[in-house]
This record gives structure tokens, C-alpha cells and sequence, in this order.
């Protein structure tokens, strides 16, 4: 819909804009820096919120909308240069902007947008309500809800694109979309959280840190002895619980969208009972793993997405290309394989080899249907070990700006 903004407000929106496309642009520029393209979404936070709270006067909801349309932008790069396609850094200059639920609220008459200084209200530039519009259909119905919008310029006008949705039925059988869909490896563990069949690796260099950071404040108040120190070690406690948390929240969002990205109906990560025992982590990694877990189970659920843990024996000795097993097949993060001299990153071997465990554990049990594969970056590993479709060099393979070779 057209949006009614005078002069004043107008202005302000055009700054805003300006800046967000300014913000988008140094976030694509900084992704395509180095060997590979970076599109994870927690990287290009990690490297250039900063640098754009900085710079600019956006909310922190359009920086991180900016990052979000950049890695989206780089994502549709990488696919297009493993299907054989040419493409170059994208460049935005078209003139919009990306509203949530927290910089756009929605009332009847008009929207209050959050602009580089406060707020702005404009009223709906609507045809007659009694008609049969869309408008109508989907924005004034109590069965559709706003879940965010864009503001563009064109020709002269503030136009408001609206995205709703609203919750249906699925006409696929429950049975059906398990026979058709792919299985998503992760493997866990301390050096890399979690590395995913499709190659996207989330470091475990924060979460160690801070875990060493909390410790050692911990032992300088306990070395007091005091009700106050008690009392500061609590807080610290609570503190340290709430930072992993949030990023153990972060990462398991990634991951269910990493496994919607790819069209995955299961997510499969290995049985995390003994875990401590076979990885070396500390109680506080066990912590970690379970919780995330738990996170991606209950998220992972909101899209029909299964979450399953499978028997975990030899998926880091055990060679994804040929499934020749053996101890000295892993030096530590290396993987190579002593009988067909495969080579790649170790949790990304095991995470490949996770998903197959499911994959082949289903084919052979009584649940029903098992998906048809094992989701890598730009092809599916099927139960037989064969790539489909078969494999294809490319220049720049990387989904991550830490991802092996695929």
C-alpha cells in the first residue's frame, strides 16, 4: 500500500534508507574478504555490528535486518557458482528498508516507523475498504498475521509491502514429506560447538573463553571468603548462564534455519549420553550440548522438523567417502583415510557420517519411511555413499567463512 508522509518525515526516512543500504553494502564488502565467502549470519554479526552501530544511526533491528539481507544476498551469490553460474558481489542501491515488530508497529489507520532519529507516523493510503482487495484479505483479517514489512520509494512514493501469514494445514501425508526429505548431520564438539553436514561450523572460541573468564572471577571472590563474595559469585553464576544461553539460543536458530535452507525434515545429532567421556568437553560443555539440544528439538518442531540422536561409535574414524573405519584415520581436527586417502576437516567428516548413521539405522528399522539422503552443501549422500548429484568442482565452495573444502 501507498504510504501518506509529509516533507519532514520524509527526509528522515530518506537518511534511514541511505544508511541502510550503506549498512548492507559494508556487510556484503566484508563477506566476500578473504578465501571464501562468508554467509553465516553469526560471523558477519561477530565481525561488523560494531562497525555499523558506529557508523551509523540505525536501530539495532535494521543493523541486524542489513546483515541478514547481505548474507542472504551472498548465500544466492554461492549457489550460483556451484550450478556453474557467473555471478558478482551485490551492490544495493535501490531505495527500501526493512520494518520488524519492533522498529514498525501496526495500527489501523497508520504505521510508526523507527527512523535514524525517533519515530515517524504515516497514515495508509487505502482504497475503499468495502471492496474486495487484499488489503482487505490479508492485513485487516483476524485470520492473517503482520509479521513484518519494507518500505520502498518508487516514482515518487513511500510504498509499504506487508508480509503476512497465517497457519494451514498441510495436504502432504506425514509419511509423504518423511520418504522426501534429507537428513541434516551435526556433530558436536568442544574445539567447533557444531558442525553440520552441509559444512557450517560454529567455533567453540567464545563459549571457552567466557567459560574461562567466569572461572577465574569465581576464584577471586572465593578467595575472599566473604557473604558479599558469596553473594557476587551468585551473580556471576547467573550472569555466565544467561550469556550462553543467549548464544546457545543463537546458534540453535541458525541451525534449524541452516536445515529450512536446505529442505531438511530431520536434524540428526549423536546420542549426547556419554559425550564428556568420548569428546574430552567439560561439564560445562555437557551443559552446553544438552541445552542446545533441547533448543533446536522445541524450534526445530515449529516447522515439522524431526530431531533425533543416533549411536555415535566410530562417526569420527569411519570415512564418509568409503566407510573404511579406523583409529588412526583422525589426527586430531585431520581427517584422512588410510584406504582411500579422502581428506577433510574431522567434525565435518563426522558430522557427514552422523547423518548417514540415521539415515541407514531408518532404512533398516520399522519407523516407517526414511529420507533420501544426507544434505551437504550442494548435494545430497545417499545410504549407498553416492553423491547425487555427482560431485562438481567449484571455485568457491565455502557457506562459511571457516568451511572446508566440500
Amino acid at each position: 500500500m501507498k504510504l501518506d508522509v509529509d516533507s519532514t518525515d520524509a527526509a528522515l526516512l530518506e537518511d534511514t534508507v541511505d544508511e541502510f543500504l550503506w549498512a548492507v553494502n559494508y556487510v556484503t564488502r566484508h563477506a566476500f574478504q578473504g578465501e571464501y565467502v562468508t554467509t553465516s549470519k553469526t560471523t558477519l554479526h561477530d565481525d561488523t555490528y560494531e562497525d555499523v552501530r558506529d557508523e551509523t544511526a540505525l536501530h539495532s533491528n535494521h543493523v541486524q535486518a542489513a546483515r541478514n539481507k547481505a548474507a542472504e544476498a551472498c548465500k544466492s551469490v554461492v549457489k550460483k557458482w556451484k550450478q556453474g553460474k557467473k555471478a558478482s558481489m551485490p551492490h544495493f542501491t535501490s531505495p527500501h528498508l526493512v520494518y520488524d515488530h519492533r522498529t514498525a508497529m501496526f495500527h489501523d489507520e497508520y504505521v510508526s516507523l523507527v527512523t535514524v532519529d525517533g519515530r515517524i507516523e504515516a497514515d495508509y493510503v487505502l482504497p475503499d475498504n468495502k471492496r474486495d482487495t487484499p488489503h482487505a484479505e490479508y492485513f485487516f483479517s483476524d485470520e492473517y498475521e503482520t509479521t513484518g514489512a519494507e518500505v520502498h520509494y518508487r516514482n515518487g512514493n513511500w510504498m509499504f509491502h506487508i508480509h503476512c501469514k497465517k497457519d494451514v494445514e498441510s495436504d502432504t501425508p506425514e509419511q509423504a514429506t518423511t520418504e522426501n526429505g534429507t537428513v541434516l548431520g551435526v556433530d558436536l564438539g568442544v574445539n567447533n560447538l557444531a558442525v553440520t553436514s552441509t559444512g557450517t561450523f560454529w567455533t567453540g572460541d567464545e563459549f571457552g573463553h567466557w567459560r574461562r573468564e567466569y572461572e577465574n572471577r569465581r576464584g577471586d571472590l572465593q578467595d575472599h571468603g566473604t557473604r558479599w563474595a558469596h553473594e557476587n559469585m551468585q551473580a556471576v553464576g547467573r550472569k555466565e548462564e544467561g550469556r550462553f544461553k543467549m548464544t546457545l539460543h543463537r546458534i540453535s536458530n541458525e541451525l534449524v534455519a541452516e536445515a529450512r535452507d536446505h529442505d531438511c525434515s530431520v536434524i540428526a545429532f549423536e546420542d549426547l549420553t556419554d559425550i564428556r567421556d568420548r569428546t574430552g568437553a567439560s561439564w560445562g560443555h555437557k551443559w552446553a550440548f544438552n541445552r542446545l539440544y533441547a533448543y533446536v528439538e522445541y524450534k526445530a518442531a515449529e516447522y515439522g522438523i524431526d530431531v533425533a540422536q543416533v549411536d555415535p561409535e566410530n562417526t569420527s574414524r569411519r570415512c564418509s567417502h568409503c566407510g573404511f573405519t579406523h583409529p588412526d584415520n583422525r589426527e586430531r581436527e585431520s581427517f584422512e583415510c588410510l584406504k582411500c586417502g579422502y581428506e577433510n576437516h574431522a567434525d565435518y567428516n563426522a558430522a557427514k557420517n552422523i547423518g548417514l548413521r540415521y539415515l541407514r539405522r531408518n532404512q533398516t528399522g520399522s519407523g516407517g519411511g526414511a529420507p533420501v539422503g544426507v544434505r551437504l552443501n550442494s548435494r545430497t549422500l545417499n545410504a549407498n555413499g553416492e553423491y547425487e548429484p555427482p560431485a562438481e568442482e567449484s571455485a568457491r565452495a565455502g557457506v562459511h567463512a571457516e568451511s572446508p573444502q566440500l
